[in-house]
């Protein structure tokens, strides 16, 4: 079941456990229950704090983490490999009592939960989104008795999943009611539970010396560059990670030959944690306002942050191809990540809406497990990379359509075709199918800024040399800005700059 390299890592991680761990296993005769078994026999002869226990449980195959003697509510219903490995380590390690890494007002806001919250979370193990999810709601589950939480790999559980019509993971489920889909941080969601950031406590703060708006690459390089120059630095993040958080293999970052998005996001934080940062997260920026003393940042909550300057990092996001169907059947046909939704259009026809790299990319991966992939590109040829669009032209389940207009993306409860238009001769075709992935670029996150701080016909922030914009003391880094290129190496770079840029207009000002 567990390959030499895996046992190896596995081994030297288990060799961290404070405690005894009882594994509480449900198994019949199927085969997949014969290959769980497999799966926690290897585990147990692995570690003597492992012990194991045949118990009916919910689902069958499924097995529960438990600390000896107590439930913790921990269940995995399907064998927690590929991108949920991790998830099952820290599970065995936090059980047997060593303590997640959790801010200590945020465990503390867990803890006071009262309510009983069952949780559900289905899972495909490819999705480098779930383990966030997976994870987070684990780590609940370890600090607080009434919170529960079962991970479900869809590929075992099919039957559920399409009782359920889910079609877009994680897909996490409170007490048998649908709760919320996509990566959520554990600070989200405890937001979504109502623990929402008090305004008071924002508005006390004292006016920083650089306040940063987003925690992606560029916002994080800003506060570390601003945090060592001895400034006082926070920064306001609706998600701390950005864009990298969702992206899955990472082999352009000079001097690190792979990494991955969540991986490089955790390490930006952590970095940032190194300093006198204050970090404010979960809080989205809605206003920008200059007075006489301060540039005043509004947030959704309702509160007020002060800063001498600022550094706008706020990114952006998938653009929408903003067409009928699309917003009524997103998560239910309608997705924008093939990497993670890919496996649950298995054996099904699937259109990729957009020809560039991304779109390409798409078609190629989903080529793999669906039936078949239509391309629809807007321009006469794909943008691609030759190598790219030769693969996929290789492909005998795949077929491009160029001048192709997105009309409409029909259906009744979920996605049932896509109808286009051939810009050469203006006839409308429609393709039925169960899945469409948008792949078509992306947008500013800063609609917010209209009228304040000038930005160009894409709605990309103008900046100068040293980042910055129309408004003294406001400076801008990153995606959000009318950068040549939209690379994480390159945001970095903009970061540091407008940082820099925040520190020579004070010691000027």
């Amino acid at each position: 079941m567990l390959d030499a390299d895996i046992k190896a890592q596995l081994a030297q991680y288990l060799e961290l456990m404070e405690g005894e761990v009882t594994l509480q296993v449900s198994l019949d005769d199927s085969d997949s229950s014969n290959d769980m078994k497999q799966f926690v026999e290897e585990l147990e002869s692995m570690s003597p704090n492992i012990k194991l226990e045949r118990t009916p449980l919910e689902r069958t195959p499924s097995f529960s983490v438990n600390k000896t003697g107590e439930n913790t509510g921990i269940v995995f219903a399907g064998i927690p490999l590929g991108e949920e490995f991790t998830s099952l380590v820290l599970a065995l390690l936090q059980v047997s009592g060593r303590a997640p890494k959790v801010d200590e007002a945020v465990m503390q806001q867990v803890k006071n939960i009262e309510d009983t919250l069952q949780f559900e979370t289905y899972v495909s193990l490819s999705c480098h989104n779930c383990p966030d999810v997976v994870q987070a709601l684990n780590i609940m589950s370890v600090l607080n008795p009434n919170i529960s939480h079962t991970m479900i790999d869809g590929a075992t559980f099919k039957q559920e999943v399409e009782e359920k019509e889910i079609m877009a993971v994680p897909a996490v489920f409170l007490n048998g009611e649908f709760f919320g889909s996509g990566r959520m941080t554990l600070e989200e969601i405890l937001v979504k539970l109502g623990n929402e950031v008090d305004p008071a406590e924002i508005n006390a703060k004292d006016p920083f010396d650089v306040l940063v708006v987003g925690g992606g690459p560029a916002g994080a390089s800003a506060a570390i560059y601003a945090a060592r120059k001895g400034l006082r630095t926070g920064i306001v993040a609706e998600r701390f990670g950005g864009q990298v958080l969702d992206t899955l293999s990472i082999e352009n970052f000079i001097s690190v030959k792979k990494t991955e998005g969540p991986q490089l996001a955790a390490n930006l934080e952590e970095h940032v944690k190194e300093y006198n940062v204050d970090i404010m997260n979960t809080l989205k920026a809605s206003e920008l306002k200059k007075t006489d003393d301060f540039i005043e940042i509004g947030l959704s909550n309702g509160a007020m942050v002060k800063g001498k300057s600022v550094v706008l990092a706020t990114g952006a996001r998938w653009r929408n191809v903003n067409v009928p169907g699309e917003a009524e059947f997103k998560n239910k046909g309608v997705a924008y990540c093939p990497h993670c939704d890919g496996p649950l259009f298995e054996g099904k026809r699937v259109a990729v809406i957009g020809g560039g790299n991304s779109g390409v990319e798409a078609a190629i991966d989903l080529a793999g497990i669906v039936e078949h992939v239509t391309v629809l590109e807007f321009a006469d040829t794909l943008k691609a990379d030759d190598v790219l669009q030769e693969r996929l032209r290789s492909l005998p389940n795949v077929d491009v359509f160029t001048n192709a207009q997105t009309k409409e993306i029909t259906g009744d409860d979920k996605v049932n075709g896509i109808t286009y238009i051939d810009r050469e001769t203006n006839e409308e075709h429609h393709v039925e199918l169960e899945g469409v992935f948008v792949q078509i670029g992306l947008v500013p996150n800063t609609e917010w800024l209209d009228g304040v701080v000038n930005r160009n016909r894409f709605g990309e922030i103008e900046i100068e040399k040293n980042g910055a914009t129309n408004v003294p003391g406001v400076f801008a880094a990153g995606d959000c800005t009318n950068s040549a290129y939209k690379q994480i190496i390159i945001s970095m770079g903009a970061g540091a700059t407008a940082a820099l840029g925040a520190f020579d207009h004070l010691i000027r000002n």
